[in-house]
């Protein structure tokens, strides 16, 4: 047993979390296996250092789920079936379980037809969405998974929100343990982190986020209440003014100002939309030999020249893989995130560990080690 100050991190096992996670999902009235589903994937991505899609979400999540705005469903309903080409109506279901749905309609698709896609309309916050490519990468796919969300960023040059800095992930299929998967927002940064830096009081870079009137700024709250900036300017408006079409009009959804905010009211749907592809290695080449030639690319990247200074050469996921082994199967938690799944276990009447003896409202917390 330790005890940490508020100002501190937690250690806490992983596999704690998620218990406690699932026990406030389902006592939310989210079914059994759901609620281990949608804990499992917070817990995921904070064990990668992905904190701004991970366990933070939580409260917002049931918040959500009592005022209506997400459904207890645990799948997406098909309204169109073309072969390699399949609609959902995900109902409004978290994104989580209508997207793991999604890839995996895509992978049979492809399986048949060499490429699947599969489109959804009326969904929910999905996480992060590298493990939906990854998904079709562990049975040699490549996997791209995309998803639209309300505006937050301006065109260039532009003084309001025209779209959402919308997140693309793309996996191939490789030998070895490391995966090989780019999962990125279309903005600098993505609002999570700008809301993590606020929860912890924490001012941002310049580069991040603009006031309402496109004014620069450092401050979170005022981030907030303005305007995201894309990454490399242009290019990443572009990329993301494109995602955002094609999640919504393939699915028939909403895109642009239909998506709602997720922060918002907690009775209004978000209705995002979202899009997944998998293309079938094997109608194309011997998968065998596209996972040696992927993964020779990448020892090649990595075994290359390097700049003064530099110690190694990353390739895209491989920050989030070491993540995830440093970890060793514990999650470093926010004091503050900590209180709020306190507070949801009081309110749902069920157990709080493994934190104990802790004041919602922060102070002293005790974890179990």
């Amino acid at each position: 047993m330790g005890s940490v100050l508020s100002s501190q991190l937690l250690d806490v096992a992983a596999g704690e979390l998620i218990a406690l996670l699932a026990r406030i999902f389902t006592a939310a009235g989210l079914g059994e296996s759901d609620a281990n589903r949608v804990a499992d994937g917070l817990v995921g991505a904070d064990l990668e250092g992905l904190s701004s899609h991970g366990v933070m979400l939580a409260e917002m999540y049931v918040d959500r789920l009592r005022a209506g705005s997400v459904s207890r469903r645990s799948s997406g309903t098909v309204v169109s079936d073309n072969g390699g080409a399949v609609v959902l109506d995900g109902g409004h279901a978290f994104g989580h379980l209508v997207g793991d749905q999604a890839m995996g309609i895509a992978v049979a698709r492809a399986r048949e037809h060499g490429i699947g896609a599969t489109a959804v309309r009326h969904s929910f916050h999905f996480g992060a969405a590298a493990p939906y490519a990854l998904q079709a990468a562990n049975k040699d796919c490549i996997g791209i998974a995309m998803c639209n969300t309300r505006p937050l960023m301006p065109a260039p040059g532009g003084a309001e929100r025209v779209v959402g800095n919308n997140p693309v992930a793309i996996a191939v299929p490789v030998d070895g343990p490391i995966p090989l998967v780019l999962d990125m927002a279309t903005s600098e940064a993505a609002m999570g982190k700008i809301r993590m830096a606020d929860k912890a009081g924490r001012s941002i870079p310049s580069t991040w986020a603009v006031q309402d009137d496109g004014s620069p700024t450092t401050d979170p709250r005022q981030a907030i209440a303005g305007m995201l900036l894309p990454a490399a300017g242009p290019k990443g408006f572009g990329l993301a003014l494109m995602i955002d079409l094609m999640c919504g009009l393939l699915s028939g959804g909403a895109f642009g100002g239909g998506v709602k905010p997720l922060y918002g009211d907690p009775s209004v749907s978000y209705d995002c939309s979202h899009l997944f592809i998998a293309i079938d290695v094997g109608h194309f080449c011997d998968p065998a030999w596209f996972r040696a030639q992927a993964s020779l690319s990448a020892l090649h990247i990595r075994e290359g020249g390097r700049a003064p200074g530099v110690a190694e050469l990353l390739l895209p996921g491989e920050p989030e893989w070491r993540r995830k082994e440093a970890a060793q199967g514990r999650v470093r938690l926010d004091p503050t995130v900590a209180a709020s799944l306190v507070k949801l276990a009081i309110s749902l009447n069920v157990s709080a560990e493994p934190f104990h003896g802790v004041a919602p409202a922060g102070g002293m917390f005790n974890a179990k080690t």
